[in-house]
């Protein structure tokens, strides 16, 4: 497609908390200063697009269209771009830009900036045929060894992984992951290729989650409130459940962290100081930087190749997708797929 095409976008809209997706068809979006339009080709659905839908998110502007995990290839330029050039396959995660000037930005913590912007929340993001996003704050996906349906995950359940796996320390040799779905079953590749042992909680009785992860190579996986083969190095909390920071603490050694690498979660309920005693820390992850996207693929590039497991959907099934995930009905993660030019 052409920058003149004059094709109109297919998006799905929420307009407001706990309100379903709505179908609309929108005049093609214009790319403004320091701006890209895209064609989508592939969206994955994340568990906050479901925090989004559910009025959990303050920040949220309506009406949204959601999906920040977004591939596609560059169809517009707007005035000054130079740095993207038309028909690029690159990547839209959740920060969708920041300020650049604030104290947090300075200091190379642009995730923590105080006027932030996010894909698929204040702006809108990928549940749609096409999307603008800040060329800056776009990822080049031109090396990645993926097709768009299984990349698209990498752009949100990979880079929270990534981060995640980054704060638990490269001395957590054995590392526990709660929640085994799109981030986990990806960065768990990622730590056995590192050399880490490492161990799946999930849900009571989800045997499926648990045979994916001793298939992905994790030395052992088991229900969550289980206590591990060995004391822990570190835990990552990829499950939005309080209850599980109690439980991750008394699974993890002396010294030992646990990592909340959600954006929402459930209060944590009250423990005992002796779970978090004799220095255990407990730590969050605030989505990513820019800084996290090029170390990550850089680092996919000398990795094994990525299983990445995806159940694909029609854009105009996206309500269906989020249903689904919400129900736990797929392992791995729901992709959204538009109608391309070329295919229906």
């Amino acid at each position: 497609m052409s920058e003149s095409d004059s094709s109109p976008t297919l998006a799905l809209v929420l307009r407001g908390a706990r309100q379903a997706l709505q179908a609309e068809t929108r005049p093609l979006p214009v790319p403004g200063a320091g701006e890209v339009r895209l064609r989508v080709h592939a969206c994955a659905v994340c568990r906050t697009d479901l925090h989004l839908q559910d009025g959990d998110l303050p920040q949220a502007r309506w009406p949204v269209v959601p999906g920040h995990e977004v591939v596609g290839r560059v169809e517009a330029l707007g005035p000054g771009v130079t740095a993207l050039r038309l028909g690029q396959r690159v990547g839209v995660p959740w920060l969708g830009g920041a300020c650049g000037h604030c104290r947090y930005c300075r200091a190379g913590q642009e995730n923590l900036c105080d006027t932030p912007e996010f894909t698929g929340c204040t702006r809108d993001g990928g549940y749609a045929t096409h999307a603008v996003a800040r060329a800056d704050f776009c990822v080049d996906l031109e090396r990645l060894d993926l097709d768009d349906a299984r990349a698209a995950p990498l752009l949100c359940a990979g880079l929270i992984g990534w981060r995640s796996l980054r704060m638990a320390g490269d001395d957590a040799r054995a590392l526990g992951l709660y929640g085994f779905g799109a981030a986990a079953h990806l960065i768990a590749q990622v730590a056995v290729a590192q050399g880490r042992r490492v161990y799946a909680f999930t849900r009571v009785g989800d045997v499926g989650a648990q045979a994916q992860a001793r298939q992905l190579g994790c030395a052992w996986a088991g229900d969550s409130g289980q206590a591990p083969p060995e004391e822990l190095d570190a835990a990552v909390l990829f499950a939005p459940v309080g209850e599980l920071v109690p439980l991750a603490l008394k699974a993890v050694r002396k010294g030992g962290r646990v990592v909340c690498g959600g954006i929402h979660m459930s209060d944590i309920p009250s423990f005992p100081y002796a779970l978090l005693w004799e220095e255990r820390q407990v730590l969050s992850v605030a989505n990513l930087t820019r800084t996290d996207a090029r170390e990550f693929f850089a680092a996919l590039q000398t990795l094994p190749p990525l299983q990445v497991h995806t159940t694909p959907y029609p854009l105009a099934a996206a309500q269906q997708a989020m249903d689904d995930l919400r129900a736990g009905r797929f392992q791995g993660a729901a992709v959204l797929l538009p109608p391309q030019p070329d295919r229906p």
